[in-house]
């Protein structure tokens, strides 16, 4: 059959393919992006279809035949700089994974006569999408500036605060939020073969020509949201405290599943490639597994995590369990995480940190903020007040919660060179407030006590705070001298303190679910 792409005919052998794998296997369109195939939950692969959106992961691709697809490359030249440049100049893309899914979806609302200055209907909009990175504020505001933003020129200072923030090195301009940032499968070779773990055989992997292929030949079956519902898997410790607190599970939830390439000889692409996944991918061994297999198959592979391998898989935030009291001095009992009790003592000094072990996914201290974000909070829980909190990796935050749910947050990053590096700064401190604000509020994974099955496999279960549901944040950037330093990870512990005295530090999270 044949389909109609950016106005170009295609031919597609596989009638029963979905019309993501023909557009990125086939058309070669890496802007659709994957971040949870076949779950149609995330957006990431949102394009047009007769100018209307739809999610193209669970669109097969015979429904499409005689049809108009636009990618956001396809939209013009005009039009996409115009999406770009507001997207850069609000700093509604950080790594970039889900903005061209959502700047499609805002053509479809355009098309429909939304207003730009109509916050709420981009809100609304926004329902079939998710962004872990700009706690949705700066996208909302890119919907805003278009199409006359203000002019965009990226410097070299706001660059440098993107790796800061991100943690890695990133992309920073129009281009990223046109899906141009490197993620690792965009890079791959054509003729890369493609592996999948084997859900049969542990540390197996199913190698194909084609991603469709390898994920039939492993028997993949889409994963669930459960209804059941478990308790915090760490008991508080005993004792007549003045504070206690008790953690879930949590997915770090990044978009991008962890991916790599390899060819022959050569060195893998890291899946860290324009994203640092809050630390989620630091020990994915995505990588060494494309280079072992390149070399057993003589060609270049690609090595590819579905959503629920991701969740299965990777690392997860160790839960904890705490008493406290106001003096500092307590217990803290942890899943048995290296490096979690030095991260946990370093805000909390008097505390005795018991490591446990318990049924569950694997865990890291190189998740964001793992432990001393919780320390953190435990700490303003004592003294009544959130105060200004610092990270190891030199910045400091405070933040309030208002009457109305917004959320005041005042950073101490070190100098801001420019107004880029402002919008870039701001960004990120907006995502981490969001970040903090979820861990609190809504974000849990349901894993069973008995054997650490993990129950919530679709992306909409890990509770991640959608555009409705997340208040106004207003950041203000005090001026500070010295070198530039990381300060959106203190603003992610700062919002979380300020989340948990709001609502009168109720002794486990997610204080609610959405």
């Amino acid at each position: 059959m044949e389909i109609t792409v950016n106005g170009e005919a295609h031919t597609v052998a596989d009638e029963t393919s979905t019309l993501l794998d023909v557009l990125r296997g086939e058309c070669g369109l890496t802007s659709v992006k994957d971040g949870c195939s076949p779950q149609g939950q995330c957006g990431c692969c949102t394009v047009l279809v007769d100018g209307q959106a739809r999610v193209s992961c669970v669109t097969p691709v015979r429904r499409v035949r005689d049809r108009e697809i636009t990618t956001v490359d396809g939209l013009g030249d005009e039009t996409r700089a115009a999406w770009g440049d507001a997207f850069a100049s609000t700093g509604g893309s950080q790594c970039g994974f889900c903005t061209p899914g959502i700047i499609c979806r805002f053509e479809s609302l355009r098309a429909k006569g939304g207003e730009h200055d109509d916050r709420g209907t981009a809100e609304d909009a926004l329902l079939a999408h998710l962004c872990r990175c700009t706690g949705w504020q700066p996208v909302i505001d890119a919907w805003v500036a278009y199409p006359t933003p203000s002019s965009v020129q990226v410097t070299d200072a706001a660059v440098r605060r993107a790796e800061l923030e991100g943690g890695v090195a990133q992309g920073v301009g129009s281009h990223v939020a046109l899906g141009e940032g490197g993620f690792a499968d965009d890079t791959a070779p054509a003729d890369a073969l493609v592996a999948v773990p084997d859900p049969k055989q542990d540390g197996e992997w199913v190698v194909a020509e084609r991603r469709a292929d390898a994920l039939a030949a492993a028997g993949k079956v889409q994963g669930r949201r459960t209804t059941a519902a478990f308790d915090p898997p760490i008991a508080v410790p005993a004792g007549d405290w003045a504070i206690t607190l008790q953690t879930s599970w949590v997915e770090p939830g990044y978009l991008e599943t962890d991916a790599s390439w390899c060819a022959p000889g050569g060195d893998p692409v890291s899946p860290l490639a324009n994203a640092g996944a809050f630390g989620g991918k630091v020990n994915s061994e995505v990588a060494e597994v494309a280079r072992r297999l390149a070399e057993e198959h003589d060609r270049p592979v690609r090595v590819l995590y579905a959503r629920e391998d991701a969740v299965r898989r990777g690392a997860k935030r160790p839960p904890l369990a705490a008493g406290l009291m106001v003096d500092g001095t307590g217990v803290v009992r942890v899943a048995r995480t290296e490096g979690i009790v030095e991260s946990i003592s370093r805000v909390l000094p008097s505390v005795t940190v018991e490591e446990v072990d318990i049924p569950g996914p694997p865990t890291s201290a190189e998740v964001r903020g793992a432990g001393w974000v919780e320390a953190s909070v435990l700490a303003a829980a004592a003294r009544g007040e959130v105060g200004w909190i610092g990270s190891p990796t030199g910045g400091s935050a405070t933040a309030a919660i208002a009457d109305d749910g917004s959320i005041d947050v005042a950073v101490r990053a070190g100098s801001v060179a420019d107004d880029m590096e402002a919008i870039v700064l701001r960004s990120y401190c907006k995502g981490a407030a969001h970040m903090g604000l979820g861990l609190v509020r809504s974000e849990q994974l349901a894993v069973d006590p008995n054997d650490g099955s993990i129950h919530d496999l679709t992306i909409r279960s890990f509770g991640i705070l959608r555009a409705v549901d997340t208040p106004e944040i207003r950041v203000a950037i005090e001026p500070c001298d010295g070198e530039p330093v990381n300060a959106s990870d203190a603003v992610m512990a700062a919002v979380a303190a300020a989340a948990w005295l709001d609502a009168v530090l109720p002794s486990s999270w997610p204080t609610r679910t959405t």
